[in-house]
């Protein structure tokens, strides 16, 4: 019966905007919780079903870290690009079926580039099919004890096609699963602190860059993920720690991504201000302002903000280096003719009056 209710709540909020966004002003559901004993610090309708977009990618690097753990994946493992893979679209690194990446640098890929087509290779090479795939994720989900309403119906989160569900969470679901992975799998935050890293060997390098602006610029934050498409609005799972203290934010359906971040940035703020302590917290990551991306050129069908720019960090001027290290060797050049100018007319000098001398 309580399941039927929870649907019926979901269905009621959905249906009505079904053929249209969901986004709301300033946002669907908010959300900030204390990561070391999972108490609310603070909520605003964080049981409102949302879109999560490609925030979901969070539940398929449980997944495979699960995987990991268990021993039937290892992260040297060798995959194998399919076309299924490659034809994802939106946000990507561009795989090719000619191509073999190791599970780890496909992990990168999903959570640094937010890449689709990263998310579908790992998917088939977990589980063997996409649907097998999905078919973990909602069994993890279960097995968090996440709510009803909560249900994932694709590995990356794009917009479902004609006759597809969308994939569908709350707030407060999506931060029980925040904490979960953080607690079950520290390694999480090297690959979600991660602001630019490449991806394949020249000459086709990828410079992957990360869509999370609160990464560099709110102190402590190390992750989480982000994730937008039209409908869904713009969406942010992040973390942030200090002093022993982590809270973990979730902020769905906002029809801007700069509210979006301004109250993501807000809860993580007070949150830990208010949030417990524990007595040898772990160094955080080194995580540093990503470096402005490059223009982009031409135009493409775009499914999410990932792939459109608008979760990059934005543009500013370049700074001109001079090549590392050339003051100082010609400072050492104009010393050692010095010496040796000076040495010639000591000895110069010296033998003048060894001959004046005889």
């Amino acid at each position: 019966m309580k399941k039927l209710v929870w649907i019926g709540l979901a269905l009621a909020w959905l249906v009505p905007a079904s053929r249209g966004a969901i986004s709301r002003d300033p946002y669907i559901g908010a959300i900030a919780i204390d990561a070391n004993t999972g108490q609310v610090l603070s909520e605003d309708n964080a049981d409102r079903p949302g879109y999560p977009a490609s925030m979901l990618k969070l539940m398929d690097l449980f997944v495979v870290l699960d995987q990991v753990a268990k021993g039937s994946v290892r992260l040297d493992d060798t995959v194998q690009v399919t076309k299924e893979a490659m034809s994802m679209g939106g946000s990507q690194v561009y795989l090719d079926p000619r191509e073999r990446f190791t599970v780890d640098e496909l992990l990168y890929a999903l959570m640094v580039q937010s890449a689709n087509d990263a998310a579908m290779a790992l998917a088939l090479h977990v589980a063997g099919t996409r649907d097998g795939f999905v078919r973990m994720m909602n069994d993890k989900a279960k097995e968090l004890g996440l709510s009803p309403v909560t249900r994932f119906t694709s590995p990356h989160g794009l917009p479902p096609g004609a006759g597809q569900r969308p994939d569908i969470t709350t707030p407060r679901d999506f931060a029980k699963l925040c904490r979960a992975l953080l607690a079950a799998h520290p390694e999480t935050l090297q690959y979600t602190s991660t602001t630019v890293k490449e991806f394949r060997p020249a000459p086709k390098q990828f410079v992957m860059r990360t869509h999370n602006h609160l990464l560099g610029n709110v102190p402590g934050c190390d992750g989480l993920k982000t994730g937008y498409f039209t409908e869904a609005g713009y969406s942010i799972a992040a973390t942030a720690q200090r002093d022993g203290a982590r809270v973990i934010a979730v902020v769905m359906g906002s029809v801007d991504r700069k509210v979006r971040d301004a109250r993501a940035t807000e809860l993580l703020a007070r949150g830990l201000l208010d949030a417990s302590r524990v007595s040898a917290p772990p160094p955080p990551p080194a995580v540093q302002a990503p470096p402005p991306a490059p223009a982009r050129s031409g135009s493409a069908v775009v499914a999410d903000d990932e792939a459109q720019g608008e979760d990059q960090p934005e543009p500013a001027a370049e700074e001109k280096a001079a090549p590392a290290g050339n003051g100082g060797w010609l400072k050492s050049l104009g010393l050692v003719l010095l010496g040796a100018f000076i040495a010639a007319v000591v000895g110069m000098a010296i033998q003048r009056r060894l001959l004046l001398g005889r």
